[in-house]
């Protein structure tokens, strides 16, 4: 995820910060110094800190649990509005999903459960005071978990309770309609939790809500594709009529080629047809922002690590290429050679084309 950047990784998982999260830190802070000093500024601070903890050892739960079923989750990122665990895919066995999705409540309500142990006794007139120090630490923190718990068990997708709620409309019916179903659930929820937010002028909810709308859509997208691209094959989305650049062309000749077509990614090939990387139009703005020379050579800004398939490799594995942030995929011959190339908005063309 862009912004964000790695701090380390913990049970074979990298986990990111994103720098909006020390905004939400120094937010806290701030309020919290103006009422109450430097103590209660601190003493907020490191209950965010705490629920945060909370929060990642919940996306943890995700990612264990899928490990258990053989997908590995690859980072965990730390967000304003909670944990976002990244999952190589998720499981399509209805039985699954509902377990990988209920693991990280659960973490909630055991650490809740820790926490009254250790007591503890929180009850709901402490949320008039959850951030302010009238209520205890720890009491603040078992009932902050038990509110997660239960607020990701609405039934929003793709929270944890839209996917129980999309696995289990799995049962009776496929998963691309069932998808369909939950997703538009999900932006139902969404909708109402941002009036929610907006009359009580509560933007992280404000926030969390434009977040589940647009992640229920992304999801929706994703399914159908997947569901489609299972029975196609790489020559049946990759493009074959392109310009191409050679590694000696200048960015001159590359702005000229951005202008005159619609291309966003340019394969650059030797005089053998071989491919040697992509230079996106991004870099090429990037590169000319930072005033570089037009005449410098195009082979100083290609990326090449750009994935290589054959004409008969299954669309879905192309798709997870392109999840994994690739500019495109190259289809190019046993020697080599360029064929063609795949990118995301060609793959959702071929979508509408088939009826998806």
């Amino acid at each position: 995820m862009t912004w964000s950047f790695s701090v380390g990784r913990l049970l074979g998982s990298d986990l990111r910060i994103h720098v909006t999260f020390f905004l939400l830190l120094a937010w806290v802070g701030l309020r919290a110094y103006s009422d109450q000093g430097w103590l209660g500024a601190i003493e907020n601070i490191a209950f965010v800190l705490a629920l945060f903890a909370c929060v990642l050892a919940h996306e943890f739960g995700h990612a264990l649990m899928a490990r258990r079923y053989g997908i590995k989750t690859p980072d965990i990122t730390l967000l304003p509005i909670g944990g976002l665990a990244r999952l190589e895919r998720m499981p399509e066995k209805p039985a699954q999903e509902i377990a990988v999705a209920l693991a990280g409540p659960a973490v909630n309500v055991v650490i809740w459960g820790v926490l009254v142990l250790l007591g503890a006794w929180p009850n709901f007139d402490t949320l008039d005071t959850i951030d302010t120090p009238v209520a205890d630490f720890m009491t603040r923190l078992a009932l902050v978990n038990l509110f997660l718990a239960i607020f990701n068990m609405i039934p929003a997708f793709p929270m944890d309770g839209g996917r129980v709620f999309r696995a289990a409309l799995c049962l009776t019916m496929d998963r691309v309609r069932a998808t369909r179903i939950a997703s538009i659930a999900g932006q139902v929820v969404a909708v109402l939790l941002g009036f929610g937010g907006l009359m009580t002028g509560n933007p992280v909810l404000v926030l969390i809500a434009v977040f589940v709308f647009v992640a229920a859509n992304a999801e929706n997208q994703d399914v159908a594709m997947r569901s489609v691209s299972r029975r196609l094959l790489a020559r049946d989305a990759m493009i074959t009529s392109f310009e191409r650049l050679s590694p000696d062309d200048t960015l001159t000749t590359t702005a000229d080629a951005v202008i005159r077509t619609t291309q966003h990614e340019f394969p650059v090939v030797d005089t053998q047809g071989y491919l040697l990387g992509f230079v996106t139009r991004e870099r090429l703005f990037q590169v000319l922002a930072e005033d570089t020379p037009r005449s410098t050579s195009v082979r100083e800004i290609i990326d090449t690590n750009i994935p290589r398939v054959p004409l008969t490799t299954g669309l879905e594995a192309v798709l997870d290429s392109l999840h994994k942030g690739a500019a495109a995929v190259a289809v190019c011959t046993a020697e080599g050679q360029l064929i063609g190339y795949i990118t995301r908005e060609n793959v959702g063309e071929l979508m509408i084309i088939k009826g998806r």
